[in-house]
Parts: C-alpha cells; sequence; structure tokens
C-alpha cells in the first residue's frame, strides 16, 4: 500500500510538472483563429485521473488551477487574465477535471478506446463549462458570448484533449488500439 501512495504522490507531481510546463512555456496553448488559443494544459489532468484515479486528478487540478491563479496574479499575458486571480474562477473549477474524467473511464473502460475518447471530452469540457460558467456568475460576459466561446474553443479543444488522451493512455496502459498495442501508435 505504501508503494501505491509513493507512486500516486510521483505521478501527481510530475503530471502537474508537466501542466505548469505547458503553460510557462505556452506550448499548452495551440494557436487558433483570430488570435484565440485553444488550451491543453487540463490534459495532463485528465490522464492522471485515468492512470491513478480521482484524488490524483483533483490534485492535479489544484496545480493546475494553483498556477492559474500566480500565473494571472504575478505574469498576466493579457487584461482578461485578471479574472483568473479569484481562486473560484481559476482553482475551483480545475478540481472537477480529474473526477469527471474518471467516472467516465471507470464506467467505460470496458470499451478502452471509446472510454478514453470519451473521458478526454468530458475533462475538456467540464474546464470549459465550470470556467465559462464563472464567468457567466460573476457577469464577466454575457450568456450568449460564452455559448460562443464554448463551441468555438470548448468543442475543438474537447477533440485535441481526446487525441492526446487516447494516444498517452494507450501508450501507457498498453492498450490495443486498432491493430496496434501501446508504443506501436
Amino acid at each position: 500500500m505504501a508503494q501505491d501512495r509513493t507512486r500516486k504522490i510521483v505521478v501527481t507531481g510530475a503530471l502537474g510538472a508537466v501542466a505548469i510546463l505547458l503553460g510557462l512555456t505556452h506550448w499548452g496553448f495551440i494557436p487558433w483563429f483570430a488570435g484565440i488559443s485553444l488550451t491543453i494544459m487540463h490534459v495532463p489532468v485528465i490522464i492522471g485521473a485515468i492512470l491513478e484515479g480521482p484524488i490524483v486528478g483533483a490534485g492535479i487540478g489544484l496545480i493546475f488551477g494553483l498556477f492559474s491563479l500566480l500565473e494571472a496574479a504575478i505574469a498576466p499575458t493579457g487584461p482578461g487574465d485578471v479574472v483568473f486571480t479569484n481562486p473560484l474562477i481559476s482553482i475551483l473549477p480545475r478540481l472537477f477535471i480529474g473526477p469527471m474524467a474518471w467516472l467516465i473511464w471507470t464506467s467505460l473502460k470496458r470499451i478502452p478506446v471509446v472510454g478514453l475518447i470519451t473521458s478526454g471530452i468530458v475533462g475538456s469540457l467540464t474546464n470549459t463549462i465550470l470556467v465559462l460558467g464563472m464567468f457567466g456568475i460573476y457577469g464577466i460576459y454575457s450568456w450568449p458570448i460564452l455559448g460562443g466561446i464554448a463551441l468555438t474553443n470548448g468543442l475543438p479543444e474537447a477533440a485535441v484533449s481526446a487525441v492526446i488522451t487516447v494516444i498517452v493512455v494507450s501508450i501507457t496502459l498498453q492498450i490495443k488500439v486498432e491493430k496496434k498495442r501501446g508504443a506501436d501508435l
């Protein structure tokens, strides 16, 4: 049991570091149209939850949220980053990404590829819906604008998250995808 606990701590730290690296280097932002970027910074949270469970997912989500809060406070990249100094916007939604992805994975892991795709989509949409929902609650943007953001950013982010999740987790767990297994992908 001590080995299991140690493994969970190590995975939390390693994937939390990946999320921070993605943010610091801006590799976690894929340029999209009209100056908008798609974020993949939540993908380590999804992967950690699938591999090690909801507590690890919430821990990595906490690291991701704390990074968002600190980056917004210390080195904002634009005027919109100021809203992420509110922990209810930067941290709270990120705590739910991993547990939601884990719930989907545990219910669909008998069909691994479908489970991974769905977990990636649900984890990503959890982030999008909860962060944008907090924007709406605080009146930062109107609900129609938030709906547009969810469609133009949220859905493509979910698709990218699903692809990355399938690739990384199937390699890690040696899950067969089509006729290839694990590292043969």
